[in-house]
């Protein structure tokens, strides 16, 4: 491109949470002086029935002046603590990936550092996660926003959400459309290049409407509908990593407790999510549809239901992996159309939240210098990469054998990265971070050590510390957060106090 100036348009294909997450900051920051134009089609479905997410969301929420308990209220939503893991590793085990870290630094080292020294000691000293403060709020259903300035269990965590996927795209719409953007309904039919550059000059509606733009920005989910369809970006396929390409979906009837936390229970063939709202629970079951059939699967998720279907289980196929390019061009893949990976540590929102980021700091100019986009995709194979990985080792850290595919899993090749990550944290306990975008520390600690993965030795430097003062700190800190604990709602009470929707039925 030889144009020079701002960008002066901007087209969105597909709505949805993706399309909605694009549209409101840009609209936020751009204001008037670009024309934001959001085109979706009510014949083409969005997926999911709830969604699951990681703190970040609530600095994106922020960014936009959104207020939480109008948010909470109007999505239906629930606090995350966390998420329980109950038979990964082996049947039976039960881990936490609680929100937060195992305590202060010690000395200039990580609390789990010096944790490993105590617990090398005394084989019978508690768990790691005894120190998690969102991990002992989460087993007895309490929360309470994090408070204080001063390092304390009252905020040595934090906290993400439950929502209603459609809810929370419908609150983005208002919320963009008060900003100006322009909501469209169409289906799109063709997309129209300009043939010397090869950049996207407008697409057709299926009505014959014609809308052009400067940039494209394409939520079309997978299908791609503009960075493959119409860029031919193609696609790094990661299947033989990860096994599961499957995913039946159903919501019920909400039980109590309210839990702060998502759950994940392993399978024969995969797993099962319970993401508790306000009004429902939303389910689902990720399976491998090479080790088990369609109408096994939905068995499995039926029978595995706290509460009566809402609705009829939602079936659908994915590819694992990401588009060679996100950012060709004029156009910027978001969302789905980027790339998938499966929802076992409620990424996908993170990774739009990434992407929006992404695009806002290279936002480009009329002359789309290609060093934009090639940061832009380095970034984000970057956390992709480090995101399959994390969900990889999972898989890979177990020790069932109790079906073919947990046999496949345990045997299926994994990145030089992670090869070498796992191999540092067993010699050594350190933990090897590539993308300090995605999983922190304290994420990699609460895996590694909850599926049994038991370092070989520690950093020297904490044996400088008085074992006697190291234990009565551990110990006093325990007890600071029990006290902590037994001062705070439950979740459900806290809700209807602060931010409850309308009340739900309880079945």
């Amino acid at each position: 491109m030889t144009h020079q100036g701002p960008i002066k348009t901007i087209t969105i294909v597909g709505g949805g949470t993706a399309g909605w997450m694009t549209a409101a900051p840009l609209a936020l920051r751009l204001g008037r002086a670009c024309a934001i134009e959001l085109v979706e089609s009510a014949d083409i479905g969005t997926i999911g029935v709830g969604e699951a997410t990681l703190p970040t969301v609530r600095y994106y929420n922020r960014s936009l002046g959104i207020d939480e308990a109008d948010f909470i209220r109007k999505t239906k939503a629930s606090f995350k603590l966390g998420i329980e893991f109950k038979d990964w590793g082996h049947i039976g085990n039960r881990l936490f990936h609680g929100f937060g870290d195992f305590g202060p630094s010690i000395e200039n080292r990580s609390p789990y550092m010096h944790w490993l020294r105590l617990k090398a000691a005394d084989p019978a000293f508690p768990s790691h996660e005894e120190w998690s403060v969102a991990t002992v709020l989460a087993r007895q259903n309490k929360f309470t926003p994090p408070s204080g300035d001063r390092p304390s269990a009252s905020n040595a965590y934090t906290y993400g959400y439950h929502f209603d996927a459609g809810l929370y795209a419908a609150y983005l719409r208002d919320y963009a459309v008060k900003r100006g953007v322009v909501h469209t309904e169409g289906k799109i039919v063709d997309v129209e290049l300009d043939a010397e550059s090869g950049f996207i000059r407008a697409v057709r509606l299926g009505d014959g409407r014609r809308i052009a733009g400067d940039l494209f920005i394409d939520c079309s989910g997978f299908r791609g509908l503009l960075i493959e369809g119409a860029m031919k970006s193609g696609f790094v396929d990661w299947s033989d990593q990860l096994l599961c390409d499957s995913a039946i979906t159903v919501p019920c009837a909400r039980k109590d407790p309210l839990t702060p936390y998502t759950t994940s229970t392993a399978k024969p063939a995969g797993w099962l999510w319970r993401i508790p709202l306000q009004h429902r629970t939303g389910n689902g079951h990720v399976y491998s549809s090479r080790f088990m059939s369609d109408a096994e699967a939905e068995r499995v998720l039926l029978d595995g239901l706290d509460g009566e279907p809402l609705a009829a289980p939602h079936r659908l196929r994915f590819t694992t992996g990401r588009r060679t390019k996100a950012w060709i061009r004029n156009c910027v893949a978001i969302g789905l159309a980027g790339g998938f990976i499966e929802p076992l540590e409620s990424t996908a929102i993170r990774l739009i939240e990434s992407a929006v980021a992404g695009l806002i700091d290279n936002f480009p100019d009329m002359s789309f210098r290609p060093q934009l986009a090639d940061e832009f995709n380095r970034q984000s194979a970057m956390q992709y990469e480090s995101i399959r990985d994390f969900v990889i080792m999972h898989y890979k850290l177990t020790d069932r054998r109790d079906s073919e595919f947990w046999r496949h899993c345990a045997a299926a090749p994994i990145s030089e990265a992670l090869q070498h990550q796992l191999n540092t944290f067993r010699a050594t306990g350190r933990v090897v971070i590539y993308d300090p975008n995605s999983f922190t520390e304290p994420s990699w600690v609460a895996l590694f050590l909850g599926l049994g993965l038991t370092p070989e030795s520690h950093d020297p430097f904490v044996d400088l510390v008085d074992p006697r003062e190291l234990r009565d700190h551990f110990l006093r800190i325990r007890q600071l957060i029990g006290q902590m604990a037994a001062g705070v709602p439950l979740h459900s009470d806290y809700i209807a106090r602060h931010c409850g929707s309308e009340p739900a039925v309880i079945a």
